[in-house]
């Protein structure tokens, strides 16, 4: 029997990991909130659920979703820009009585460097650093970063992505046309889409269980700079920035994704 995985939210980044599980051959189960989407799952071999998490415990055939499987993704963001009163932590929390009494071993827990703050000076981060996020969304991923991995019953891996972009996605599109934007001398942080998805591949082939990985493309050019040249390159207004405030910021290494992970980058940031 193939190796089965469970995706728990298949949008932007989810959708074309579980399909790149499937052409592995693996058995993928893969959910969405949306009904009307559990057919174009079905269209690519994924098994679909329609779940969604709230506070009070999870909607939908949750016990089904996670059944036979040894690995779960959770793959969900926080939703708190749309609704701040949100408590993710409360969320996962009712999830996890549903993983203990399931197959599941593993779980590879999707966050994100927002568990850093943005500081004078750029400091460099790097798995050893303390995540210190004073923002609500920030202080609310450490604390699921944290109930996850202090738990007995299986091994999590959590897994920091920098800035996504990808196919129908880059920042430079939602900073063009703005203006007076903030920390335009700051170091930028992104990850293309295909080293996301190959990244998940390579802890999972390697069976990287209780680690913490950032991760984030090598190069680090100033924001200003790297955000003017690619809105050139894809025909957009520039955005206007704001050189009179100090600016701040991070700098994200991913030495462990490289060295200990072994795995080489793809997609360089000059890929639109």
């Amino acid at each position: 029997m193939n190796e089965q995985i469970s995706i728990l939210g298949t949008g932007w980044l989810g959708l074309p990991l579980a399909k790149a599980f499937v052409e592995e051959n693996y058995v993928v189960k893969g959910s969405t909130t949306s009904e009307n989407k559990l057919e174009n799952l079905r269209n690519h071999k994924i098994k679909g659920y329609q779940i969604s998490l709230n506070e009070e415990g999870p909607v939908g055939d949750i016990n089904s979703f996670l059944s036979g499987s040894d690995t779960l993704i959770i793959n969900i963001p926080p939703g708190l820009r749309k609704n701040p009163e949100i408590n993710f932590v409360a969320k996962i929390q009712t999830l996890l009585p549903h993983i203990e009494k399931s197959d599941i071993e593993n779980v590879l827990f999707i966050s994100s460097t927002s568990v850093f703050p943005d500081l004078e000076g750029f400091p460099s981060i790097s798995e050893e650093t303390t995540p210190n996020a004073t923002s609500n969304a920030g202080k609310q991923l450490i604390g699921v970063e944290q109930l996850l991995q202090n738990h007995k019953g299986f091994k999590t891996t959590i897994l920091r992505f920098a800035g996504l972009f990808g196919p129908n996605r880059h920042p430079a599109t939602m900073l063009s046309r703005r203006s007076n934007i903030k920390n335009p001398e700051a170091p930028v942080n992104l990850i293309h889409l295909d080293d996301c998805i190959g990244i998940i591949n390579q802890i999972i082939r390697t069976q990287r269980w209780g680690y913490i990985f950032n991760a984030s493309y090598p190069d680090h050019p100033e924001k200003s700079k790297y955000y003017g040249k690619i809105c050139k390159e894809m025909g957009l207004p520039l955005p206007d920035y704001d050189f009179q405030t100090p600016s701040k910021g991070k700098l994200v290494k991913s030495d462990k994704i490289e060295h200990s992970l072994k795995y080489r980058f793809k997609r360089n940031l000059d890929t639109i």
